[in-house]
C-alpha cells in the first residue's frame, strides 16, 4: 500500500513543481518582450551569472517551489490524514550560544545503533527511507545518514582524546550543520507553537514465574509459528485478560507465558513498551513489546479500556524503533526521543531549548523510538527519562524537565 501511495503522489507533486517553474519562466518571457530597455543591456549585464550565484539562484528557486507544495501527512497504516506546508512548520534558524548537554558515551551508542539500523534493515523496512516533511526543505535520506556519520566520527575522536566533545559547542553546531527550527503543528490546537515534551521510562516491577494471588496478570509471547496465523488479531486486551490463553481457555497453548505481574505492572509495560521484572526467585529480565493485536490506540480512552494489546519478548536492553523485535534499536535514557518516524523521520537529531531556573538550556538527542500516539504527530516528542523503581521517583525526576520546548533539527551541511 505504501508503494502505491507514493506512486500516486509523485505525479501531482511533480506537476505542481513544473507548473510553478513554468509560471516563473512565462513571467520572465513576458517581461523581456514588453520591456524594451532590456535590449540595451551592457555586455557585463548580459554576461552569465558566476557559477556559485547560478547554483544559489537555482537552490532558492527549488526552495520556493518546495515551500508551495503540500506535504501529505500519513498515519501508521500509511493512510492519508491531512496536508501541511513545509515552510509553515520548518524554518532556518541559529542555535543560541549555550552549551549543549548530553552524555557523550550514551549519545554515541544510540547514534551508532540507529545508523546500523539504516545499514542493516533499510531493504526490509523501506518506510525509514521516506523523506517525510523534511523533504520540503531539501533534506534527503543521504543527508540524514551523513549527519549521523559525522556526529559518530566527531564523538569517537573526541572521546578517544579524552576531551569534551565539540558537539556540545553551539558555535561548532551552527558552523557544521543546518539548523532547522521545528514549530509545532497541532491540528487540534492552532495556538501551540512549541513542541510538547512528554516523558517515558522503564520501570522495575516485581513479578513471578508462576501465577499467585498477588502476581495474577500474565504477559505473553507469541510463538514463532504465528507469523502466518494471525489468530491473535481477533482478541482485544479485555479478551486476553479474561483468560483465553490460560489453562482451560479456548486458545490455551497458542502463546507462551513470560511472567506474571500485577495489573498495574501490565499497564505500565503496555504504556512504556519495556519493563524490568525482578522475579521472586532473585532473577531479573528485560521485556519489550513485540507484536500487537493490530487494533489502533484510541486517544482519550483510559489505558484499561483500550482494545490494543501487545505481546512481549525477552530482550537484552531497552528497545526503541524496529520493524520486528529482533531488529529493534537498543536505546538509552537521556539521549533518546520517541517521535513520528513516518513524517519527521527516524534518526533525526533534535536540540531542545527551554528556560529552567531562569537560565536557558540546550539538550540534544535522536529520534530512535516511536509509538501509536506519534503516528501522526507533528507537535510532540517523548523523552526517555530513565529506569525507575516507581512512579514517584519518575515524577520527581521529571519535575526538572520541561513540558514545552523550542525544537531544532540538525542536518549536516
Amino acid at each position: 500500500m505504501s508503494l502505491f501511495f507514493s506512486q500516486k503522489l509523485r505525479f501531482p507533486v511533480g506537476c505542481a513543481a513544473l507548473l510553478l517553474l513554468g509560471v516563473a519562466s512565462s513571467s520572465s518571457d513576458a517581461q523581456s518582450t514588453t520591456s524594451q530597455p532590456q535590449q540595451h543591456l551592457t555586455a557585463q549585464e548580459n554576461a552569465p551569472l558566476p557559477r556559485q550565484q547560478t547554483k544559489l539562484a537555482l537552490s532558492q528557486q527549488k526552495a520556493l517551489v518546495a515551500q508551495q507544495i503540500s506535504y501529505p501527512v500519513i498515519d501508521e497504516s500509511q493512510s492519508y490524514r491531512y496536508s501541511v506546508k513545509g515552510n509553515d512548520i520548518l524554518s532556518p534558524a541559529t542555535l543560541p550560544v549555550v552549551k549543549v548537554k548530553f552524555n557523550q558515551a550514551k549519545l554515541l551508542t544510540v547514534l551508532s545503533n540507529t545508523r546500523n539500523y539504516f545499514q542493516n534493515y533499510a531493504d526490509q523496512d523501506p518506510q525509514i527511507l521516506r523523506p517525510g516533511l523534511l523533504g520540503s526543505q531539501g533534506v534527503t535520506i543521504q543527508d540524514v545518514l551523513k549527519t549521523l556519520d559525522f556526529m559518530i566520527a566527531v564523538l569517537q575522536k573526541d572521546i578517544a582524546h579524552g576531551r569534551v566533545t565539540r558537539l556540545q559547542d553551539p558555535n561548532f553546531l551552527n558552523t557544521h550543520f543546518r539548523v532547522i527550527k521545528w514549530s509545532a503543528y497541532n491540528p487540534h490546537n492552532s495556538h501551540q507553537k512549541q513542541l510538547r515534551i512528554t516523558k517515558y521510562a522503564v520501570f522495575t516491577h516485581p513479578g513471578s514465574h508462576t501465577k499467585t494471588s498477588t502476581f495474577d496478570t500474565p504477559i505473553y509471547s507469541l510463538k514463532s509459528n504465528t507469523n502466518t496465523n494471525k489468530f491473535y488479531t481477533r482478541y482485544t486486551k479485555k479478551d486476553v485478560l479474561s483468560g483465553i490463553y490460560e489453562p482451560g481457555g479456548k486458545e490455551e497453548g497458542k502463546v507462551e507465558t513470560l511472567a506474571y505481574l500485577t495489573r498495574h505492572g501490565l499497564e505500565e509495560a503496555l504504556m512504556e513498551g519495556t519493563i524490568v521484572v525482578n522475579f521472586t526467585d532473585g532473577s531479573k529480565a528485560f521485556f519489550n513489546v513485540d507484536r500487537s493485536n493490530e487494533m489502533p490506540y484510541i486517544r482519550g480512552v483510559s489505558a484499561e479500556a483500550q482494545k490494543r494489546y501487545w505481546y512481549f519478548r525477552q530482550v537484552d536492553a531497552i528497545k526503541g524503533y524496529g520493524y520486528k523485535i529482533d531488529a529493534k534499536i537498543s536505546i538509552l535514557p537521556g539521549v533518546t526521543f520517541a517521535g513520528d518516524v513516518l513524517n519527521i523521520g527516524l534518526g533525526k537529531v533534535i536540540v531542545t531549548e527551554y528556560i529552567k531556573g531562569g537560565e536557558k538550556h540546550l539538550r540534544l538527542g535522536v529520534i530512535a523510538d516511536t509509538g501509536g500516539a506519534f503516528l501522526p504527530n507533528l507537535h510532540q516528542l517523548d523523552y526517555l527519562a530513565g529506569i525507575f523503581q516507581n512512579k514517584q521517583d519518575f515524577e520527581e525526576h521529571s519535575k526538572a524537565l520541561p513540558d514545552y520546548v523550542t525544537a531544532y533539527i540538525l542536518v549536516k551541511k
